[in-house]
């Protein structure tokens, strides 16, 4: 009998063992981060601010990504100079918001969603001037989206340096669609 349970406890061991390697993806970043966040932050009026301060992380490692694409990919000077223009100031944005972060203990993700790695994906399979093109057009749609969701938290943030900080972007951001619209209409004009 005790060799019996012995053996069924081991058997449960080797199926869950089983089935735990057969998972095919590392998991995404910035659903690890929102779970431990949650853990921290249990309160509904911060966990606004930590979403945001999730989202604005993960926005701002796809701008930097695309940006290191755009200057493998594009065939555009501009696009190029653009791309450029995305890494350095969202480098440093994503730096302050790092340090931020750290002060508030939110964990930020390290690595892009699923969301944000298929778009880099389906950029990364195009170049020249399908790819410029194409980047331009995400990059005035992602700063549209950017710039509503930066003015809510400045607006409505119930962390006051959160709300500072996306307040004190929207003007780039602002900047940032406006030379990305600049480069879709040149591209148009090509």
């Amino acid at each position: 009998m005790k060799i019996n349970i012995v053996f069924v406890m081991f058997l449960t061991l080797v199926v869950v063992a089983s089935i735990n390697s057969c998972k095919k993806s590392p998991p995404d970043s910035k659903d690890v981060a929102e779970a431990q966040n949650k853990a921290v932050f249990d309160t509904t009026s911060v966990e606004d601010d930590v979403q945001f301060a999730i989202a604005a992380a993960d926005g701002g490692l796809l701008e930097i990504q695309l940006g290191n694409l755009a200057l493998t990919n594009a065939s555009s000077a501009e696009v190029k100079k653009f791309g450029q223009s995305m890494i350095d100031d969202h480098s440093g944005a994503n730096k302050e918001l790092s340090a931020l972060a750290s002060q508030k203990n939110i964990t930020l993700p390290q690595s892009l969603s699923e969301k944000n790695q298929k778009r880099y994906d389906e950029l990364q399979q195009m170049k020249g001037k399908e790819f410029d093109e194409a980047y331009a057009d995400f990059m005035v749609k992602d700063h549209k989206q950017d710039i509503d969701e930066f003015k809510k938290e400045a607006e409505k943030g119930n962390d006051k340096d959160l709300q500072s900080w996306a307040q004190g972007k929207v003007p780039v951001l602002e900047h940032h669609l406006s030379m990305a619209q600049q480069t879709q209409e040149s591209l148009k004009n090509q």
